[in-house]
């Protein structure tokens, strides 16, 4: 049998939104980013920033049929850099909602979840 090599778990994550103008500028606003819009195959996406060539993980917010923002099912934990607490205080600000503070979970570093414009519950991740 032929083993599947796998750096890491993800290989890539879709968030869905209802409206991507919307959780484009809340997700850009609350991370400092700029994301790089795309229509393909009728749905609407938006892409975040990775290096993909160097075994990079990324991934996107997309709308279209068959994506329905939840509360519930897969948690995605968004790296929020060396500290979580910059981009989480941006998060109500921007339109979103803090679920569960900056949270320490050892030497595992920190972590905190929040509800974005669209209902989605998503994590953030960071060493600090």
């Amino acid at each position: 049998m032929n083993k599947i090599k796998m750096n890491n778990a993800v290989s890539w994550f879709e968030i869905p939104v209802k409206n991507l103008d919307r959780a484009k500028k809340f997700y850009e606003t609350v991370l400092g980013v700029t994301m790089q819009p795309m229509e393909a195959m009728g749905m609407k996406s938006a892409f975040f920033s990775a290096d993909l060539q160097n075994g990079g993980i990324g991934g996107c917010i997309i709308q279209g049929p068959g994506y329905e923002p939840s509360k519930k099912g897969a948690l995605v934990y968004l790296n929020a850099g060396e500290d979580l607490s910059k981009p989480l205080a941006k998060v109500e600000n921007a339109g979103g909602k803090i679920i569960l503070p900056k949270t320490a979970i050892g030497s595992n570093g920190f972590m905190a979840y929040f509800e974005d414009t669209e209902g989605n519950k998503v994590g953030f991740h960071s060493i600090k």
